[in-house]
């Protein structure tokens, strides 16, 4: 799991039929104090995600079970947006 800045979308009109209706989103990485790392995924959105908006980012298994009701499981994704981040704070040690 980690944090990421929507930085784009991307369409596709032909795909694995279990992705129909499914919007993706480019995602940058970023640092807990909000800065960008300069890597980027492209992620399935299951929240409703907009342009440079921070959101949580789940990976692997979590991300292919990341759908919405019995027909959207198992999704063929490595990565997908699971929530839309409102603050984020740090305790300085």
């Amino acid at each position: 799991m980690y944090l990421g800045k929507v930085i784009g979308t991307v369409v596709s009109t032909v795909k694995c039929p279990s992705l129909t209706g499914c919007k993706f989103l480019i995602v940058e990485k970023i640092n807990q104090d909000l800065t960008a790392k300069k890597q980027t995924e492209v992620a399935v959105d299951t929240v409703g995600a907009g342009d440079g908006e921070t959101v949580i980012v789940v990976g692997g298994s979590s991300a292919r079970m990341s759908g919405d009701g019995e027909k959207k499981t198992n999704l063929p994704v490595d990565a997908a947006i699971v929530g839309i981040v409102d603050t984020v704070e740090v305790s300085q040690c």
